[in-house]
């Protein structure tokens, strides 16, 4: 049996394997507070439905559900604190069979990520979110989500974050995606630049009309990632700014710009994104779509000894999930679109993704997957599960 068939053949004696375990898993802690399927804010998991938004927009908080039982009672009104701290899981394995490697590229990753994760209130309007990366791809990677969450600042519609977070988190959440391959404009960093819009250190600002259907993101940034052994790498901050409107109960477009600099040694770098994005709800069928174009202004010395290079890299993603039963469905089919082309040649990418969800549960869900890797002409299968207890 070659390398191939194999591969296949463990695939299907997984799937064969997890059909016949048990369909009753331990839920997760905001679950297990108030006693509510997952599929209350997800649909599938992780993906979260509006009210989701809502749920997390306030502190990881169901209002209408809080009740003073839920806290200790240490006879001082200034401190909440629950009565048991919630705790949350999840866990991921895939196998892929890859041919980039001339058909060599079998690989379990099993599991592919596991890691701790918590949320829930400080406070009235104050919540908290962390998760820890006890295993990814291999590797422990610490702590990567971080923040404390300000909600409904002075009575106003204003939300502040604080904390470690992902900047591309107001334009499309690569945490919540329902595939194994990712947006990869936003993971994408042409040359010795640091800078992307993933992970980040700063502060977040989330003003919302809901009359009008206006939601406006600011962002102030370090703008090098999370470096290790350090917090920034140099003195400068980049900002964010993303405009989004509800023009028809089903459709809502945006724009973002993002700018700043970094510290390369010898020269800095000035580094600009620009570019549209919408969502599109229509029955059964959600779609979105981001453009965004990144220019690199790279500047050494001063003066009349300056002189200045510039490089242009542009993207885009365009996710398209199909819901039969909307969100009581037990599988779902997502479409991915990933494009990039850089002045600098090792960042083009450019991929077409097919994937399968099927809910074996509300926190267990399987994947098969295919993506078309077009840039170089080679073919990914996946097989695996995303679960969370």
């Amino acid at each position: 049996m070659d390398n191939k068939s194999r591969f296949i053949f463990i695939c299907i004696a997984v799937l064969f394997f997890s059909f016949l375990t048990s369909d009753t898993l331990a839920i997760p802690a905001l679950a297990r507070r108030y006693k509510i399927s997952c599929s209350t804010c997800h649909a599938p998991f992780p993906k979260l439905k509006e009210y989701g938004e809502e749920v997390a927009g306030n502190g990881f908080v169901i209002l209408e559900e809080e009740k003073e039982r839920d806290y200790v009672v240490a006879g001082d009104d200034l401190l909440w604190l629950n009565k048991e701290f919630p705790l949350s899981a999840r866990f991921d394995a895939y196998g892929l069979y890859d041919d980039t490697k001339g058909g060599e590229g079998t690989d379990l990753q099993t599991p592919w990520g596991v890691k701790l994760l918590s949320g829930g209130a400080l406070y009235k309007n104050i919540g908290y979110y962390f998760y820890f990366y006890m295993s990814e791809r291999g590797e422990v990677a610490g702590v990567e989500d971080a923040y404390i969450h300000f909600n409904d600042v002075f009575n106003t519609p204003l939300d502040i974050m604080v904390g470690q977070f992902q900047t591309s988190d107001p334009l499309m959440k690569r945490e919540l995606r329902l595939t194994f391959e990712d947006y990869q404009i936003y993971k994408t960093r042409p040359g010795q630049s640091s800078t992307n819009l993933t992970y980040d250190r700063g502060v977040m600002l989330v003003y919302g009309l809901e009359k009008t259907g206006t939601d406006l993101v600011a962002l102030l940034v370090n703008g090098n990632g999370m470096p290790e052994g350090s917090f920034d790498q140099d003195k400068y901050k980049n900002v964010g700014l993303r405009l989004s409107q509800a023009v028809a109960e089903v459709l809502s477009v945006g724009g973002f710009v993002y700018r700043g600099k970094e510290d390369l040694g010898p020269q800095t770098n000035e580094i600009t994104y620009w570019g549209p994005d919408f969502n599109l709800a229509f029955g059964k069928l959600e779609v979105t779509g981001q453009y965004l174009m990144r220019t690199d202004e790279a500047k050494v010395g001063s003066g009349a000894n300056q002189w200045t290079s510039k490089g242009e890299t542009k993207g885009m993603v365009v996710e398209a999930i199909f819901a039969p039963q909307l969100d009581r469905s037990r599988w779902y089919l997502t479409g991915l679109y990933n494009r990039v082309e850089s002045d600098w040649q090792p960042s083009n990418y450019e991929t077409a993704t097919l994937s399968y969800t099927y809910l074996m549960a509300r926190n267990l869900r399987l994947i098969a997957e295919f993506t078309r890797d077009i840039h170089h002409e080679n073919n990914r299968l996946v097989f695996g599960f995303v679960s969370g207890f």
